[in-house]
C-alpha cells in the first residue's frame, strides 16, 4: 500500500531528505550530505581561479550525488519497500539558477565551459548581479510597470533576470549556447522524470510572472536591454505549473538507482522557504511563518491583495491556494551566528570549547544568554549579505557600533542575534503599516528547535507569541506533503497540510521587562538602519568601490 512520500530539501550548504507518513505527518527516516564543493564565493573548483566579488556558485553534480545518497539511505532507515512510497517533493533554494542544453546537460558539465563561472550554478545568494538589478529595477518604474509593486518596488539581485542579465552582458558564450535557465529544483524534477516545467512559486516570486499576466512584455525587456527582447521566448520555454502537480513519474534508470518503484509519482518543485509552511498548518488569513536557517524568509497570509514597499513577493495563491502569499526575510541568519563562532573568537575561547567537547557556536551562545539585555552595549547592524527586506540593497554591509577594550566574542554573538531579531521586528512592522497584520508566528528549522535563548529574545523583541515547529526538516517535510497530492493521495493542498502538519507544544510568550530594554536598543538600530541603509551616509558602498578598485575589479 502506498502511504509514504519523500521530501527532499535543497539547501545552501546541503541537501535533507525525510521521509514520512501521509495518513499523519510522522517522520520515519532522514538523512542529509553536505554537497562536496559547497559554496564557491571564492574560487572557482575546476580551475582554482579566483572569483569576483559577491559570486555564489555551486556545481549541479552535487544535486544528484546528494539524490544518490540520501533515498536509499532514508529507505533503509524506515525499513520501507519501494512499492509503499507514493511520491517525491523536492524544494530548493529561490532562486538558484543554471543554464542548460535542450537535453537538460548543465553547460558547466561541458569541457569547454567547466572554467567559466558563468556556467555554474548561481546560488540565491549570487549578489553580483546587483547592477543589473538597478537597471530592470529603474526602468520598470519608469515604465509604470505593475508587476514592479508585487516585489516590493525593487528587483532584487537575488531574482531570476538580474543573474540572466549578467551572463548575457559578461558570458555572451554562455548566452548564446544556453536553451535555457532553470530554477535548480526544476531541473532536478526534470531529471527524474524527463518532463521540463517550472513551478509557479518560483516563477511568481523571483521572475515576476503572474497568473493573468505571465511574465514582464517584451516591449520592457527591450527598454532594458534590446538584447533581451526575446529572453522569456527563448530562455524560459517550459509551461509554469501550481504547487502539487504531478510532474511525471521516475525514469526507470533514475528508480533503479535510487533504490524506488518507476511508477513513483514526482511533484512540481517548490521553493525552500515557502513549501515549509505546508508542514507548519497555516493555512488562514494572518498566519506567518518563519523559517530560520543560514538565511531566514518570512510569509504572512491575507485574504486582500495589498502593495507593501521592500517585500520579496506578494503572489495571488502563492504558500496555499485561495491566499495572498506575502514574502520579505533576512538573507544572512544562521551564516551571522557561524561567522561569529568562525571568525570573533579567541584562544582561550577555543581551548574553552575543546576542553568541554561542544561547538564554539554552542560556547558563544550559552555565553551570550548569561547577560542581561543591554548589558553588553554593543549594537549591530545584521547586513553581512546584505538586506533583503525592506531595503532590498545587496550593497549594505555589516556593522557593531558600541565595542570598547571590555567587549568579549560572546557581546558580538548577542549583538548579532538582537541584530537578526531586529531586522526581524522592522519587517513585521512594515507588513502592519500598510495593512498585512500577522496573527500568529510559527518558527521552523534548527535554530527555533535547539536555541530556547534565541527563540525567547525573539518572542521579547517581537512582542509576540512564537510557536515551533515540531518538525526539524520543516521545508523537506511541506516536499513529502506536495508529494501525497502530486501522488492523488490527497485531493487538495490544505487537505495535505491539514493531515500532514505537526507543531509542538513548545511556546514563546514575551517577557514584559526584557521587552521594554529591547524597545530601547531597537530605537538606536533604527536610528542606524536609516543612516546607513537610506542613503544619508553611503560609506559601505564606497568601501566597496574602494576594495573593487584595489583589487583591480
Amino acid at each position: 500500500m502506498k502511504v509514504y512520500t519523500i521530501g527532499i530539501d535543497y539547501g545552501t550548504l546541503s541537501g535533507r531528505a525525510v521521509l514520512v507518513d501521509t495518513r499523519d505527518g510522522r517522520e520515519l527516516a532522514t538523512a542529509a550530505m553536505d554537497y562536496p564543493h559547497g559554496v564557491m564565493d571564492t574560487v572557482l573548483a575546476a580551475s582554482g581561479a579566483a572569483l569576483p566579488p559577491d559570486y555564489a556558485l555551486q556545481d549541479p553534480a552535487d544535486y544528484l550525488l546528494v539524490l544518490r545518497h540520501i533515498i536509499p539511505e532514508v529507505l533503509k532507515e524506515a525499513a520501507v519497500s519501494p512499492e509503499e512510497v507514493a511520491g517525491i517533493g523536492i524544494d530548493f533554494t529561490c532562486c538558484t539558477v543554471l543554464p542548460i542544453r535542450a537535453d537538460g546537460t548543465p553547460l558547466c558539465f561541458e569541457e569547454g565551459f567547466r572554467h567559466n563561472p558563468h556556467a555554474y550554478v548561481k546560488l540565491w545568494k549570487h549578489h553580483a548581479a546587483q547592477s543589473y538589478a538597478d537597471r530592470l529595477t529603474e526602468i520598470a518604474a519608469k515604465r509604470g510597470e505593475k508587476w514592479l509593486t508585487d516585489c516590493g518596488g525593487t528587483v532584487s539581485s537575488e531574482y531570476l533576470f538580474p543573474k540572466i542579465y549578467q551572463v548575457l552582458d559578461e558570458a555572451p558564450e554562455v548566452w548564446q549556447e544556453t536553451h535555457a535557465f532553470m530554477e535548480a529544483g526544476d531541473w532536478l524534477t526534470a531529471q527524474l522524470t524527463g518532463n521540463y516545467v517550472r513551478g509557479y512559486q518560483f516563477a511568481a516570486f523571483k521572475s515576476h510572472y503572474g497568473k493573468k499576466e505571465g511574465y514582464p512584455s517584451e516591449e520592457y525587456f527591450a527598454a532594458v536591454d534590446e538584447r533581451l527582447r526575446f529572453v522569456v521566448r527563448d530562455k524560459l520555454p517550459y509551461p509554469v505549473v501550481p504547487a502539487g502537480t504531478v510532474t511525471g513519474t521516475l525514469l526507470p534508470e533514475i528508480a533503479a538507482a535510487l533504490g524506488l518503484s518507476p511508477d513513483t509519482a514526482v511533484a512540481a518543485a517548490t521553493p525552500d522557504g515557502h513549501v515549509a509552511a505546508c508542514a507548519l498548518d497555516t493555512c488562514k488569513a494572518g498566519d506567518a511563518v518563519a523559517v530560520m536557517g543560514t538565511s531566514a524568509p518570512f510569509y504572512v497570509l491575507t485574504h486582500e491583495k495589498k502593495d507593501v514597499p521592500g517585500v520579496c513577493g506578494t503572489v495571488e495563491d502563492g504558500v496555499v491556494p485561495g491566499l495572498v502569499g506575502y514574502e520579505a526575510g533576512l538573507c544572512c541568519f544562521g551564516d551571522h551566528f557561524a561567522y561569529a563562532a568562525q571568525q570573533l573568537t579567541s584562544p582561550d575561547y577555543v581551548k574553552e570549547a575543546a576542553e568541554r567537547g561542544i561547538p564554539m557556536l554552542k560556547l558563544l551562545i550559552e555565553k551570550a544568554a548569561a547577560k542581561k539585555p543591554g548589558e553588553a552595549g554593543v549594537i549591530a547592524l545584521n547586513w553581512w549579505n546584505g538586506n533583503r527586506s525592506t531595503l532590498v540593497d545587496s550593497d549594505l554591509s555589516g556593522l557593531f557600533v558600541g565595542m570598547t577594550l571590555q567587549t568579549r566574542p560572546e557581546d558580538l554573538m548577542r549583538a548579532l542575534i538582537e541584530a537578526t531579531a531586529f531586522g526581524t521586528r522592522n519587517v513585521f512592522e512594515n507588513f502592519a503599516r500598510h495593512g498585512v497584520h500577522a496573527t500568529g508566528l510559527v518558527a521552523s528549522g534548527g535554530i527555533a528547535r535547539k536555541d530556547p535563548f534565541t527563540m525567547q529574545l525573539f518572542a521579547d523583541v517581537l512582542k509576540m507569541e512564537i510557536r515551533i515547529a515540531e518538525t526539524a526538516q520543516a521545508p523537506a517535510t511541506g516536499a513529502a506533503v506536495n508529494a501525497a497530492v502530486a501522488a492523488g493521495i490527497y485531493s487538495t493542498l490544505p487537505e495535505a497540510i491539514h493531515a500532514m502538519s505537526r507543531i509542538s507544544d513548545t511556546v514563546y510568550r514575551p517577557n514584559a521587562e526584557n521587552a521594554a530594554v529591547y524597545d530601547a536598543l531597537y530605537a538606536e538600530y533604527k536610528k542606524l538602519h536609516d543612516y546607513f541603509g537610506l542613503g544619508e551616509n553611503n560609506v559601505m558602498k564606497e568601501l566597496r568601490r574602494i576594495r573593487a578598485a584595489a583589487k583591480g575589479i
